[in-house]
């Protein structure tokens, strides 16, 4: 996966199913594949045997008599009969209208289909219950499925999330409006407990001020707790990280506290180092001063990138994913990634994504537009639509174009915000994988780099919305990728501040159901009323519909029946 030509391999391999597992048949027996055929077949059967023993019985029973009593009926019902019997089916069908219009929005599924595949699929031949055994390859590949989604679903620190002082302050000076929302800092607190506090606080007095101060919930209470820590212990490297991230108001301040933080930092991770291996106490200790050392480098190298000194931030993030090659879950690959597009360092982001873009690994926007930008940056500058469809496209455009509609079927939010079809925000301090809050920090940070390869957007433009019409219902399945999460709507309300517009693409479709009992409505509903205000004109029409053409052994049948109810109401008249 070195070579660009390595990521379009490892897109096919994700698009291609996954191979049987060892010790299962691919395909089933002969005995299996008869016994689903003949349960396939079974309702069929039903039906036809039905109809064949109807039509054996049609004189025994007198069907043809009956069915002239019941026009003769039909013929002597008035328009007010007609009138009730639309009004009383539009009432009917509206009613399941709104239950099933509610049921969907509550569960995200019709509840009449939902009834028919669980309970009556089974009784008229439903074969896949019979087919998937607990331990097939597809009842596995579900369950796996199920379990990615459900993961996919967390919500993730993000890697470029700005200051709290220098950035998101000054757009609240400036604007007025609060970029944070109460969720998104909530979990921020709770980062900070966990990365920069441990059970062994309370030997230092400083470090059991900090402990209070990540828990406040008003920010000038965290910066006088900071303070306060400051006083018993000048070298509390905590301390400085919260004045420059939430005190400073500037990048140059926070840049300053920061070296002071790792001044004093790592003299604490040095002192952790020796006595490691006293107790498990000191081991929990080594490890929060390792993650606050690494944390402090990491800020200070997107401070370096803020100022412009982009070759020094490629050093630092370099050397800390040498010298801490655990920290995977930082994702610092990502920062690394957008300092070298900065740089126009091609080479070396194709290098970084060969070793990043595994299978194996969780995906990001990151990692797959950066992909699809290394690919489009071959043959944007001579593409075009128009010359593309009359000589078809070259293999270098098939391959921009594949890697392209890998990165919109991962997050296609992304796209609108490259485009500059929606407005930018700053983006949160967590995102949601695959969401919009994700399109929206991979969008404010790498739109730049988009923009400065010429007609990497007008490729983009050109390809992404053919993406789902390549997708069968991105909901529920997935080309490359697992089934898009459905949870991605409520996360990225909570994430997101309330003057953005939430993009919630791709939308759920209504099932057949819904448009089904809306249709019935709406026609019963005009029948009724057109009964009502022409019930002459409506009445002509239903005999016209009526009228049939008989046989002569059906027009005596109908002749007798006739008879018949007329001498009953000549009877009921003289005995009245």
């Amino acid at each position: 996966m070195a070579d660009g030509d390595g990521l379009g391999e490892a897109a096919s391999a994700a698009a291609s199913p996954p191979a049987p597992a060892p010790g299962l048949s691919p395909s089933l027996g002969w005995r299996e594949r008869l016994r689903a055929g003949l349960a396939g077949t079974g309702a069929s059967l039903w039906f036809v045997a039905g109809l064949g023993l109807l039509y054996a019985l049609r004189v025994p029973l007198r069907l043809c008599e009956n069915l002239a009593a019941v026009t003769v009926f039909l013929n002597s019902l008035t328009p007010k009969f007609y009138v009730a019997l639309t009004g009383t089916s539009s009432l009917i069908s509206g009613l399941i209208f709104i239950f099933e219009w509610w049921y969907f929005h509550k569960h995200g599924t019709s509840f009449i289909e939902q009834v028919s595949v669980s309970h009556l699929r089974p009784l008229m031949g439903g074969t896949e219950s019979s087919i998937s055994e607990p331990g097939s390859p597809s009842r596995n590949r579900e369950s796996e499925t199920s379990r990615q989604n459900l993961s996919e679903c967390k919500v993730w620190r993000n890697p470029l999330n700005l200051f709290r002082g220098a950035e998101y302050r000054r757009y609240t000076w400036v604007t007025g409006k609060e970029p944070l929302t109460y969720y998104d800092m909530n979990l921020s607190a709770q980062d900070h407990q966990t990365f920069f506090t441990c059970d062994t606080d309370f030997l230092r007095p400083s470090d059991t001020v900090m402990q209070k101060a990540w828990r406040e919930r008003n920010p000038p209470a965290r910066i006088k707790a900071a303070y306060q820590a400051l006083e018993l212990n000048n070298d509390c490297a905590t301390a400085y990280v919260l004045l420059a991230e939430e005190e400073a108001t500037t990048i140059v301040d926070a840049e300053r506290l920061f070296k002071q933080a790792l001044k004093a930092g790592e003299t604490i991770y040095r002192r952790s180092q020796q006595c490691q291996h006293q107790s498990p106490q000191h081991e929990a200790q080594l490890r929060r001063d390792t993650n606050v050392l690494v944390y402090i480098k990491r800020r200070l190298a997107m401070c370096a990138r803020k100022l412009g000194r982009i070759r020094e931030a490629v050093k630092i993030m370099r050397d800390l994913m040498k010298e801490f090659p655990p920290l995977t879950m930082l994702n610092i690959h990502e920062n690394l990634l957008e300092s070298l597009l900065e740089l126009q360092a091609y080479a070396d982001v194709q290098a970084v994504l060969a070793k990043y873009d595994d299978i194996s690994l969780p995906k990001s926007a990151a990692i797959c537009y950066t992909a699809a930008l290394l690919k489009t940056r071959t043959v944007s500058d001579k593409f075009s639509p128009e010359t593309a469809s009359r000589r078809g496209l070259s293999t270098a455009e098939i391959n921009a174009v594949e890697a392209i509609h890998r990165a919109v079927e991962f997050n296609p939010h992304v796209p609108k915000y490259l485009l500059e079809m929606k407005s930018l925000i700053l983006p949160p301090e967590h995102i949601l994988k695959r969401g919009d809050s994700e399109a929206i920090a991979y969008a404010f940070f790498h739109l730049q780099h988009w923009k400065r390869i010429e007609g990497a957007l007008n490729l983009l433009q050109c390809t992404w919305e053919g993406t789902f019409r390549m997708i069968p219902y991105p909901l529920e399945k997935g080309h490359l990728f697992y089934p898009y999460p459905s949870c991605t709507e409520t996360a990225d309300r909570e994430l997101l501040p309330t003057f953005h517009h939430v993009s919630v693409y791709p939308k759920k479709e209504l099932p057949f159901f819904i448009n089904f009992t809306a249709g019935l409505c709406s026609s019963t509903a005009m029948i009724a009323l057109l009964t009502h205000q022409f019930p002459e004109i409506m009445g002509v029409f239903a005999n016209a519909e009526r009228t049939t053409v008989w046989s002569p052994g059906e027009a005596q049948s109908s002749m007798r029946c006739q008879k018949r109810l007329s001498s009953f109401h000549g009877v009921r008249t003289e005995k009245e």
